[in-house]
């Protein structure tokens, strides 16, 4: 393994939110940064406040994460730099009933949860392999443990990165890399916005275990540098990914369609 002065850790989604959270972790922790996000001006927002705190170097990628190909211009982007953490983070979700659902929006959204995690994890991991060392997180959430009505390819897609997960960090056992999964139940962000198709969070009826930013990001940040497979932060919603298990998967899907039209009054 190559000693360096500083390591790079690239986050996707870093312009706010969890994104933003871990970003803040690494740079606390002295790592140079890339940060990636389809809003410039609140990446710029963000590059100025990691800046007034820690003494990263911080290079800004705008790009939509969610179109073909972005994933090996951002790694172009790296130019060769050697990425010791990479946490794809950014994602989004989409409400209603399938057949009712625009499908551009769609293929967005799987493009960014499957293709562009997938495709930046398989470009940066052969470097780590090389140096023998390397850390990565990938966000998947609480919905990949069932099937969701009224999200469906959301729970879909985040099902697909967990099983994604767990297959490489198996395969990645003994090489000094790790690949840890991040499971967050519902978390105080911009995301429940993106999903109410821009009506304020606040407007979601169950305000119950909405966890913060701030204590998700540490959760995973600390799991990953355990190098821990799997990562669910909270006892209420550890015990919510497991009920899967001793439920009949009917039995659970219907219950997940009830909490989604309480939760959006439909």
């Amino acid at each position: 393994m190559i000693e360096r002065d500083k390591k790079i850790g690239i986050v996707t989604g870093a312009a706010s939110g969890l994104g933003y959270e871990l970003a803040l972790l690494l740079a606390k922790d002295g790592y140079d940064l890339i940060l990636a996000d389809i809003d410039a001006d609140k990446l710029q927002q963000a590059k100025e406040n990691l800046a007034s705190q820690y003494a990263s170097e911080i290079q800004l990628i705008v790009k939509d994460l969610s179109k073909s190909n972005v994933a090996e211009q951002i790694f172009e982007a790296t130019q060769g730099k050697p990425i010791d953490v990479l946490i794809n983070n950014a994602g989004f979700g989409i409400f209603g009933t399938f057949s009712n659902t625009d499908w551009q929006r769609e293929m967005d959204m799987l493009n960014l949860h499957v293709m562009t995690t997938t495709h930046l994890t398989k470009l940066v991991l052969k470097g780590m392999l090389e140096r023998g060392e390397g850390k990565i997180l990938n966000m998947s959430s609480l919905a990949a443990f069932q099937p969701g009505p009224l999200m469906s390819l959301y729970y879909a897609s985040k099902a697909y990165i967990l099983s994604f997960s767990e297959a490489i960090a198996n395969e990645l056992k003994g090489s000094g890399v790790t690949v840890t999964c991040l499971c967050p139940g519902q978390t105080k962000t911009s995301f429940q916005q993106v999903v109410s198709n821009g009506a304020d969070a606040s407007n979601n009826k169950i305000k119950f275990n909405i966890g913060c930013p701030k204590e998700v990001a540490k959760y995973g940040y600390e799991a990953m540098l355990k190098g821990k497979v799997v990562a669910v932060p909270g006892r209420i919603n550890r015990f919510l990914s497991r009920l899967p298990r001793f439920l009949p998967r009917r039995t659970a899907t219907a219950i997940i369609r009830k909490i989604q039209e309480k939760n959006r009054d439909q």
